[in-house]
């Protein structure tokens, strides 16, 4: 614990995308695809 008051829902996905975090829950079977996916969204050439 970091003993300090934290922001109300600062584990929620929510939260987390307004800050610019990645939050998901994926299949283990499935990651390789969906990390594919979301690193190639993020790579975009301009």
């Amino acid at each position: 614990t970091v003993r300090e008051k934290l922001p109300e829902g600062f584990q929620r996905s929510e939260f987390l995308l307004e800050k610019g975090a990645i939050d998901m829950i994926v299949d283990r079977r499935e990651m390789r695809d969906k990390m594919h996916s979301v690193l190639a969204k993020l790579h975009r050439p301009d």
